[in-house]
């Protein structure tokens, strides 16, 4: 077994393919839309899919918006730089909610960026 993709329903599907191609270097891999049911889907990633996990961004006809809820954490994503990242994400407009750091009580550099809709996105520095 392994993971496929996580799903994430988002208000506005273009704003959310930019955010994660443009923004966070991620792929557009396939697009499928089903007007008779009234959904698009985007699947976004880092590679092939047979070779990783992807994210599955669902937008349904006429939905601007969600509540994220408190169950849901974050989306972790490993770079081998968290500061560089965060720099990256900052300069193509993106939102950085938490600076490059060490985790609480921790030697792990991690920082935190937000996605249009509000989805938490932790960058993990790879270790060397």
């Amino acid at each position: 077994m392994r993971i496929l993709h996580t799903m994430l329903r988002v208000g506005d599907l273009q704003r959310s393919i930019d955010f994660y191609t443009r923004v966070m270097g991620m792929q557009l891999l396939r697009t499928t839309d089903r007007p008779e049911q009234k959904y698009s889907l985007a699947f976004v990633g880092y590679g092939d899919e047979k070779d990783g996990a992807t994210i599955e961004l669902t937008y349904n006809y006429g939905v601007p918006s969600y509540e994220i809820g408190t169950a849901f954490g974050h989306i972790a994503i490993a770079v081998p730089s968290a500061a560089a990242a965060c720099d990256a994400v900052r300069a193509a407009g993106g939102n950085v909610t938490r600076e490059a750091g060490p985790v609480k009580g921790g030697s792990t550099v991690i920082a935190f960026v937000q996605d249009p809709d509000g989805y938490k996105i932790e960058l993990i520095e790879a270790r060397a």
